[in-house]
């Protein structure tokens, strides 16, 4: 995978069993996906064969304060996490992970940035994995 416009797609239509997009916003994911898909279509490959995944850094908290914590932990910002990643409440990460699904996605990986928080996997574990 990745966000090369031309070769990659066409690579992926020919040798890949999935295909990701990784860090990147919604609209850039989709975009990427059609490419796939067109890639798909010149080479006579069902484009379902393709597993569609995204890569999408996480920082959920239990509330702003929270968030902001995760964030600047991270070196991040937490509007920009929210635009290309996993970011806000366990709701709003649920909603997040859901509009990458919407446009295709299968498998989302959550990228754990700060190893040293063990209270931000258990609130993923037990508050935004049941809403999936």
């Amino acid at each position: 995978g990745g966000h090369g416009t031309r070769r990659t797609p066409d690579l992926a239509a020919r040798f890949a069993d999935e295909f990701n997009v990784p860090f990147a916003d919604v609209d850039t994911v989709a975009a990427q996906y059609r490419r796939v898909d067109e890639a798909c279509a010149t080479h006579g490959r069902d484009p379902r064969e393709i597993v569609r995944s995204a890569a999408l850094v996480l920082c959920c908290g239990r509330n702003p304060a929270e968030i902001a914590r995760r964030a600047d932990a991270i070196g991040r910002d937490v509007d920009e996490l929210r635009a290309n990643g996993a970011a806000g409440t366990p709701a709003e990460v649920a909603d997040a992970i859901g509009r990458y699904a919407a446009v295709g996605t299968r498998r989302v990986y959550l990228q754990v940035l700060d190893m040293s928080d063990l209270d931000h996997l258990e609130l993923v574990a037990s508050e935004v994995a049941r809403q999936l």
